[in-house]
């Protein structure tokens, strides 16, 4: 068979634009794919972000269409020499994306036209597949900001050009559905009116909804995820069982090429023939960054601090481990609630030779806090995939991680052979206390330990298996 022409359509691609694990695996998946013959391109919005400062492109498609009643103008910018590894696009709107920020501006306030913004961005890419005649054998959508392109191509009848071109759609998190009422079908094409049922989910417009029943295929982002959204997905449990037969999930990766210990040009020590003084050197590093004690165990936590994360218990149980054992380091890098934020900002203050606090997002601390912790904190409430657990592991810690989605399929508990990370399974503090506990147990019997840190290191979660899955499911469809 011929290589394929696949176009992922998606909001994030890293490193141009980051918000969450949706940006890395669209900035990392489409190497490892095209290791294998199949040529990914991919398009986002042309938001105003410091990665484009620099980078030379080419206009290719030029266009304009209606969306209610403004009249839009797009541009299909081409970035040359493939800076990314693979064709990367992006589709300028005036008015729409030439701003800095993806979902929310500098000030950490969303952008009050979401709706119209991801609306326009889906009309002008399916105008400019149709004016331009690309040779692509498949549309994959990522996340509800696409979800409505495969209706459209499907039953708009402007695209109906289009409507044999096969189409993808993977869910990074399905509490994101992107509905709005109906009142607001202005902003949509003209289409088939009977076929409006596939857009309505509870009487809105539900642009996930309608992708899981519109796309040939459906993936998520890992298999207990997958199994999950039958029974808690935000309303949609019954479309999940009724749509299971097009819908696998299929376990995240990490890009090995950033995420690699020996090169990391972000952390102070690389790793040469001996694990333990990889994590000892950089251990020493992030407490020289952060003014912690070396001696004591480090645990950390990245992300965003959100209930989604479990990052309402973080103050508490560092505050209530602290209060009774002086024996523990914490390092926080997160943004967030304000209320959590304030609450993690106390802690550190009352426990300041203990407690660092970073109130930021910065990709070079994190990489320094997964070479340098010797467990990461996950207590997710929901975790589709995770990546986080993946980067501590390649980097020798230890995740602390409850049951659920990628970080169920992703960590082996240290209770089983060949463990490697601590696993609870509820929502509630006094699992979470005991996690740390056993983590701390751990941590001073340091020969199995250690043990742990080597197994961590030398587990493969490269994209190379995922990406075998997927050429598998594009042949299907071409």
């Amino acid at each position: 068979m011929q290589d394929m022409n696949i176009l992922y359509a998606s909001a994030e691609c890293f490193p141009v634009a980051k918000v969450g694990g949706l940006a890395d695996v669209v900035g990392s998946l489409p190497k490892y794919l095209k290791k294998i013959g199949v040529n990914t391109h991919v398009v986002i919005p042309a938001y105003q972000m410091p990665w484009f400062e620099g980078k030379l492109y080419r206009i290719i498609h030029r266009g304009h269409f209606h969306l209610g009643q403004e009249h839009l103008y797009f541009e299909v910018r081409y970035f040359i020499d493939d800076p990314l590894g693979f064709p990367f696009y992006t589709i300028h709107i005036p008015s729409k994306y030439d701003r800095y920020g993806v979902y929310a501006g500098k000030d950490g306030y969303y952008f009050g036209d979401e709706l119209e913004r991801n609306i326009s961005f889906q009309r002008a890419l399916l105008t400019w597949l149709r004016d331009s005649k690309a040779g692509v054998d498949i549309v994959h959508c990522h996340d509800h900001h696409t979800g409505l392109i495969p209706f459209m191509m499907k039953y708009a009848y402007e695209f109906q050009s289009l409507s044999r071109l096969p189409t993808v759609f993977t869910i990074h998190n399905g509490r994101y559905q992107g509905a709005f009422s109906w009142t607001r079908q202005y902003l949509l094409p003209h289409y088939d009116s009977w076929k409006s049922g596939l857009l309505d989910w509870q009487s809105t417009i539900n642009p996930l909804s309608s992708a899981v029943r519109c796309a040939y295929r459906v993936t998520t982002v890992s298999p207990s995820y997958m199994q999950e959204l039958k029974y808690d997905s935000a309303g949609l449990e019954n479309l999940f069982q009724s749509e299971a037969s097009k819908c696998v999930g299929i376990l995240n990766g990490i890009d090995n090429e950033v995420w690699d210990p020996k090169t990391d040009p972000m952390i102070d020590y690389h790793l040469k023939n001996d694990p333990i003084r990889f994590k000892s050197e950089n251990k020493k590093a992030l407490c020289r960054l952060t003014g912690l004690n070396p001696a004591l165990p480090t645990f950390g936590f990245i992300g965003r601090l959100v209930l989604e994360k479990g990052a309402e218990f973080i103050a508490g149980l560092i505050d209530t481990w602290l209060s009774h054992h002086k024996n523990a380091n914490f390092v926080v890098l997160g943004t967030g609630d304000k209320s959590v934020e304030k609450a993690i900002q106390s802690v550190a203050y009352r426990h300041p030779q203990n407690v660092a606090c970073m109130i930021a997002y910065n990709e070079a601390v994190a990489h320094k806090v997964y070479a340098g912790a010797d467990f990461l904190l996950m207590p997710s409430r929901v975790e589709p995939c995770g990546l986080n657990q993946m980067f501590a592991m390649r980097y020798g810690t230890l995740p602390i991680v409850r049951s659920t989605g990628g970080l169920r399929d992703s960590v082996r508990d240290i209770g089983e052979p060949n463990g490697v990370g601590i696993r609870f399974d509820y929502m509630n503090f006094d699992q979470m206390i005991h996690a740390i506990w056993r983590a701390y147990d751990l941590y001073r019997h340091s020969g199995y330990k250690n043990e742990c840190v080597k197994r961590a290191m030398a587990l493969d979660f490269s994209w190379d298996v995922s990406a075998a899955r997927y050429k598998e499911i594009y042949q299907s469809l071409v």
